[in-house]
């Protein structure tokens, strides 16, 4: 895309439920992670991303488990829990209500009014 998006408010739990969701990953790989699966256009501030990480484990959605990175460093491996999983479905149905419904909006024509 070149250009990095803002990200919209309440939309970094979801993303990170998402990257988690398709490998257990540390800090540093969901950062990398969601900019890999936005292709690019979303880079998340890692001062952002911490206190989401701990709120998203204080609130059970996801697990961290202690291990090594790929360069041998140790580091909190996150992995998404049955919550977490119920709660990433449901944001997803409604983000997707969401952008339909704003891309109607965006989409009508005078023909439609």
């Amino acid at each position: 895309m070149g250009k990095t998006a803002e990200l919209l408010p309440g939309t970094l739990d979801m993303l990170i439920l998402k990257a988690v969701s398709l490998k257990p990953l540390h800090g540093y790989g969901v950062l990398q992670r969601i900019r890999q699966i936005s292709k690019d256009a979303l880079e998340i501030p890692q001062g952002s991303l911490y206190p989401a990480l701990y709120r998203l484990e204080h609130h059970g959605l996801i697990a961290a488990d202690w291990g090594l990175s790929e360069n041998n460093r140790r580091a909190k491996f996150y992995t998404l829990t049955p919550a977490g999983r119920r709660r990433l479905r449901d944001e997803t149905e409604g983000w997707n209500r969401l952008t339909s419904a704003i891309a109607a909006a965006l989409n009508a024509t005078p023909e439609e009014v």
